[in-house]
């Protein structure tokens, strides 16, 4: 239906309750055009996480005077960003898994939700990705240096070693905050089901992380060429997006490998494949999308008037 389309009024015959069920690719874009709105807001409360960092360089500039005090400030900036970075994630995670698996989910509610229950996880988990991040930033300016002075190509090993370690804990995070806010398992065992699933499933992880890297060259393009769009789309985009990217891909990775087999061993079936529509016998109305006759536009015209 097109708003510039003359029969904007008319009504179509609905969706069959028996229509066949998007899969893949088809369901993604299904997911993403539902919720675009729902994703953008919840982007937006992300990245009101990232605040610590903003103000680490005004807080320096300010206190320039103060070399300990500025020192000080910046770091107690940083930590509460390594600590409430995961929560946060937790929190968009729990709505976006909401999102994937069709269940309806209110975006405030549950973001706190995930965020609350899954703190002192999370922190953990979030703590953790940001020393990795740091200690791969810093090799690839800290090694080459060490490469240059000594002259030997022996310093790019330890280069080469961290960011590996890197990469994997960045596959592993598609993994560990699902399957943190689906179960209840310690981070011992999200770290271990994580590195599992990081070399199991290299089909799904290959085309998360090939998304997010052209994701993250889109967005430095952006930056370089195009900074007001991109300083318009960073409060919006892409955070939201990525997360479920990651969950639409990896989530049924965990559902098939941790969540199914638990069920399995306790003579359960998933709930999370349970289809809740009820049967035929427990409906009170008929669902009669797709037989109903489209509703034609009603012509216009002149009318007495009742006063």
């Amino acid at each position: 239906m097109s708003i510039f389309s003359k029969k904007y009024e008319s009504a179509g015959v609905g969706i069959a309750k028996d229509a066949p069920k998007k899969e893949g690719i088809a369901l993604f874009f299904d997911i993403l055009g539902r919720k675009l709105w729902q994703l953008m807001e919840l982007n937006l409360m992300y990245m009101m996480f990232f605040a610590p960092l903003v103000f680490i360089l005004p807080v320096i500039s300010l206190l320039k005077g103060a070399y300990p005090h500025s020192i000080i400030a910046a770091g107690i900036l940083a930590v509460i960003f390594m600590v409430l970075i995961g929560p946060a994630t937790a929190g968009m995670t729990k709505v976006i898994r909401c999102f994937v698996l069709g269940k309806h989910t209110f975006i405030w509610h549950d973001f706190w939700k995930g965020f609350k229950g899954n703190f002192k996880t999370a922190s953990i988990v979030g703590f953790i990705d940001c020393i990795i991040m740091l200690s791969a930033l810093s090799s690839i300016s800290f090694y080459p240096a060490l490469a240059e002075h000594f002259n030997t190509k022996a310093m790019y090993i330890p280069m080469v070693i961290t960011l590996s370690l890197f990469l994997v804990i960045m596959i592993m995070n598609f993994y560990i905050f699902p399957m943190m806010v689906a179960t209840t398992l310690k981070v011992k065992n999200l770290f271990k089901n994580s590195l599992a699933l990081a070399f199991v499933a290299i089909k799904q992880n290959f085309i998360t992380f090939g998304i997010i890297v052209a994701t993250v060259v889109l967005m430095y393009v952006f930056r370089i060429y195009v900074l007001p769009l991109f300083m318009l789309l960073v409060p919006f985009f892409p955070a939201a997006f990525l997360c479920l990217v990651a969950c639409f891909n990896c989530y049924p990775v965990i559902q098939k490998y941790v969540i199914n087999p638990y069920y399995a061993s306790i003579g359960e079936v998933n709930p999370e494949l349970v289809d809740e529509t009820p049967d035929e016998t427990e409906r009170i109305f008929e669902d009669m999308g797709g037989k109903e006759k489209p509703m034609e536009q009603r012509k216009k015209g002149k009318g007495k008037r009742i006063s």
